[in-house]
């Protein structure tokens, strides 16, 4: 099986989600259905229907979290250091064409969000980053064309 990179963070939001699926969600909607069933005929029973639609969703996410979990690789990115980027790191990169610089961070897929700069391990552009260096350059074909970048800063922190 695969393993699943995350960072320590993201295994405990991870964890998080699914006590709160098994203790709240769970125990909600089995009552739910039950209180569904009180109503009488379920061929027409929108509630019930509804109820049994949240618990199968509830059911898939829990299988899915256990299985996440159970592949997790911790990364303790405190534990990291270099001078190329890898998982966990932060790296700043600049636009060649604009000069305008960003900075990210190589997280988990679960952990990526990119409002707030958390790059997926398994995106493009983190792959086209993942043993670069300082004042390396590469390329990175955009659905609105090819980009030129420039690494600026790596950091482990």
């Amino acid at each position: 099986m695969k393993k699943v990179h995350m960072t320590p963070q993201g295994y405990k939001v991870l964890e998080e989600e699914l006590k709160n699926l098994k203790f709240v969600e769970r125990p909600a909607i089995v009552n739910a259905i039950s209180e569904a069933r009180a109503l009488g005929d379920l061929s027409e029973n929108a509630e019930y229907h509804y109820a049994k639609d949240k618990q199968g969703f509830i059911e898939g996410r829990i299988r899915e979290l256990e299985s996440k979990l159970s592949r997790a690789e911790v990364i303790d990115i405190t534990k990291l250091a270099g001078k190329s980027v890898k998982f966990g790191c932060t790296v700043t990169i600049c636009d060649v064409s604009t000069d305008e610089s960003t900075t990210y961070k190589i997280v988990g897929v679960d952990e990526a969000d990119i409002k707030k700069k958390l790059l997926s391990v398994e995106s493009p552009l983190a792959k086209s980053l993942i043993g670069k260096e300082v004042g390396d350059e590469f390329k990175l074909v955009t659905p609105s064309g090819s980009r030129e970048y420039e690494i600026i800063e790596v950091q482990y922190k």
